[in-house]
C-alpha cells in the first residue's frame, strides 16, 4: 500500500474522494514513491469556489501587506532549499546540482514578486485637456490557474502562483502528475508562511482535470508550460472560453559557433546545454551550427560529451539522470533509430547505456549526430533527450537563415569574439531569447520569458513586467473637477475641452 498525496483546498490538506490514482515513480529505479489522486469534479469546483471567495478580500489587501507575506515565503523556500531539491531529485531523476538550480530559479521569481508594489503602479498625465487629468490603475483579475510540466516541478509553479497572488489574484495549481511531490512541498511552505486560506489551491489529475479547469466559467486566466500538442489544446480551449491564456510550448534551439569563438568555452557550454538534465529542458541546445572552420572542433565536442556519465541524483560523477518515464525513453530511442535510417551519421550512440546497479531506469546515454539536414525527423521533432545534432554553415548569414526558417523560436545562442557578428545575430534572428556567449539565455525574473513563433501562444509572456500585465487588468480614469458652476452648454462631441 502506497501513500496518496493530498489535495490543498480552502487552506486544508485533505485526501481526495477519487478512486482513480496515478503512481509516481522514481525514474532511476521504477520504485513507486507515492500515488497522486485525480481530483473529482466536485473537488475542483470546491477549490474554485474557495478561490473565488478568497479573492473578494485578498484584492482589497494593500500591496505592501501582500509583499510582506511573499518575503516570508521566499525565506521559507531558502531555508528549505536543499530539502525541496532532494524531493525533486527523487521524483524527476535530476542530479542534485541540477535540482538545486531548479529550486533557485523559482525562488528568484518569488523575490521579484516581493517587489509587487512598484510593478503595479499605474500612469498619470495632468491636463490632457483643460482641467482634465487621466490616470490608470492596475487591478487583479480574479481566479487564475496554472498547468505545469514535469521537467521543472519547482521553478515553473513558482513562475506562476507567487506573482499571480502578489498581484491580488487567487490561484488553482494543477501540477504534473509525474512529479507532484515537489509542488506539494511548495504548497506546504506557502501555508506555513501564513497566507490567508483560499489563495492557493492544488488539485491533481490528468487531461480530464485540465479540461475541467479550462472550461470552468469562474477561472479568468490560464498559464501553461508543456508540450506543443497539449499547449495548442490549452490555448484553443481556453481562448474559446474567453479566458486569458499564455502557453509556452515546444522548441528547437540552435547554438551558432563562429571560428573566432573561445573553443574551450564553446565545448564546456555546449556539452552542458545539450545533454544536461538529460536534454529535458525547453531551452536545451539540441542543434549546434558550426560556421566555417569551427567544424574542425566537432571531434573534440564528441570526446567531451562522451565523458559525461548518466547516474543517480546523489552520485558525484553523474552528469545527468534518467528520462522521466519509460515512454519518454522509448520515444527518444525511436528517434535515434529513425535518424540512422534517414542517413544521419551517429558519431556517439547512447542508446544502449544502462546503469550497473539500476538497469531498470529510464537511461539514455549522451548521443551525437552529424550530417543532419532540415528534412530529417531528428531535426523537425523536439527530441527532449540527451541528443545533440551538429550542422555546418558557410557563413553567419546562412546560419541565421537556417534558424529563422525553423517554426520554433524559443531560444538561441551565438558564441563569438566579434561584436559585429553578435550585433548582426541579435538584430536579425527571429527568436525570442538570445544568448551571446551564453548557451541557455533564460532571463532573470525582472525581464520576461519571451519565446516566439510556435514556441508560444498568447499575448503576454511569463514573469517580469509582462507576467504582471498577464495577471492584471488596467483601468483608466479621465476626471474633471469643477471649481464653480459653469454654463457652457452641452458638449455634443467626444472631444475633451
Amino acid at each position: 500500500m502506497h501513500s496518496t498525496l493530498p489535495l490543498y483546498i480552502d487552506g486544508e490538506f485533505s485526501q481526495s474522494k477519487s478512486k482513480r490514482k496515478i503512481p509516481v515513480t522514481n525514474p532511476a529505479t521504477q520504485l513507486i514513491l507515492t500515488e497522486t489522486p485525480c481530483a473529482t469534479e466536485e473537488e475542483i469546483n470546491k477549490a474554485v469556489a474557495s478561490a473565488k471567495t478568497a479573492f473578494q478580500s485578498w484584492k482589497e489587501t494593500p500591496s505592501p501587506e501582500r509583499a510582506r507575506l511573499m518575503l516570508r515565503y521566499q525565506q521559507l523556500l531558502k531555508d528549505n532549499h536543499d530539502d525541496i531539491a532532494e524531493i525533486l531529485s527523487q521524483e524527476t531523476g535530476k542530479i542534485f546540482a541540477d535540482a538545486k538550480g531548479d529550486v533557485w530559479r523559482g525562488i528568484e521569481v518569488v523575490e521579484q514578486a516581493c517587489n509587487i508594489s512598484s510593478m503595479m503602479m499605474g500612469e498619470t498625465a495632468e491636463n490632457v485637456a483643460r482641467d482634465i487629468d487621466t490616470y490608470s490603475y492596475v487591478q487583479p483579475l480574479g481566479v487564475c490557474a496554472g498547468i505545469t510540466p514535469f521537467n521543472f516541478p519547482a521553478m515553473i509553479p513558482l513562475w506562476m502562483f507567487p506573482l499571480a497572488i502578489a498581484c491580488g489574484n487567487t490561484f488553482i495549481l494543477k501540477p504534473s502528475e509525474q512529479d507532484p511531490m515537489t509542488p506539494m512541498r511548495l504548497a506546504e511552505l506557502f501555508d506555513e508562511a501564513g497566507f490567508p486560506k483560499g489563495l492557493l489551491q492544488v488539485v491533481h489529475g490528468d487531461k480530464e482535470q485540465v479540461d475541467q479547469i479550462l472550461n470552468h466559467p469562474d477561472i479568468k486566466a490560464i498559464s501553461f508550460v508543456g508540450s506543443s500538442p497539449v499547449g495548442q489544446h490549452v490555448y484553443r480551449t481556453g481562448t474559446h472560453n474567453l479566458k486569458r491564456v499564455q502557453c509556452m510550448t515546444g522548441a528547437k534551439n540552435h547554438m551558432v559557433i563562429m571560428p573566432d569563438a573561445n573553443k574551450q568555452q564553446v565545448i564546456n557550454n555546449l556539452v552542458g546545454a545539450s545533454v544536461g538534465a538529460a536534454g529535458q529542458r525547453c531551452m536545451a541546445i539540441s542543434v549546434a551550427v558550426f560556421v566555417g572552420e569551427s567544424k574542425a572542433w566537432i571531434p573534440e565536442i564528441k570526446e567531451a560529451i562522451a565523458q559525461v556519465k548518466p547516474g543517480l541524483w546523489n552520485e558525484e560523477d553523474a552528469g545527468f539522470g534518467p528520462l522521466i518515464n519509460p515512454q519518454s525513453k522509448k520515444r527518444v530511442l525511436s528517434l535515434i533509430e529513425h535518424g540512422k535510417k534517414e542517413g544521419a551519421h551517429c558519431e556517439l550512440d547512447g542508446s544502449s547505456f544502462t546503469h550497473s546497479e539500476f538497469p531498470e531506469g529510464n537511461w539514455v546515454g549522451p548521443t551525437l549526430f552529424s550530417g543532419i539536414t532540415t528534412d530529417m525527423t531528428l531535426y523537425k521533432e523536439e527530441i527532449f533527450g540527451p541528443v545533440l545534432l551538429t550542422m555546418e554553415s558557410e557563413s553567419l548569414e546562412q546560419a541565421v537563415d537556417l534558424i529563422n526558417q525553423n517554426p520554433s523560436g524559443n531560444g538561441t545562442s551565438l558564441f563569438t569574439n566579434s561584436g559585429g557578428a553578435a550585433r548582426h545575430f541579435q538584430h536579425n534572428i527571429e527568436v525570442g531569447q538570445v544568448g551571446i556567449n551564453v548557451p541557455i539565455p533564460v532571463p532573470l525574473p525582472f525581464f520576461s520569458f519571451t519565446g516566439w513563433k510556435n514556441s508560444f501562444h498568447g499575448d503576454q509572456h511569463a514573469y517580469g513586467k509582462q507576467g504582471v500585465r498577464f495577471y492584471t487588468e488596467t483601468k483608466t480614469i479621465t476626471s474633471r473637477w469643477f471649481d464653480e458652476d459653469t454654463l457652457h452648454g452641452p458638449n455634443m462631441t467626444i472631444t475633451l475641452k
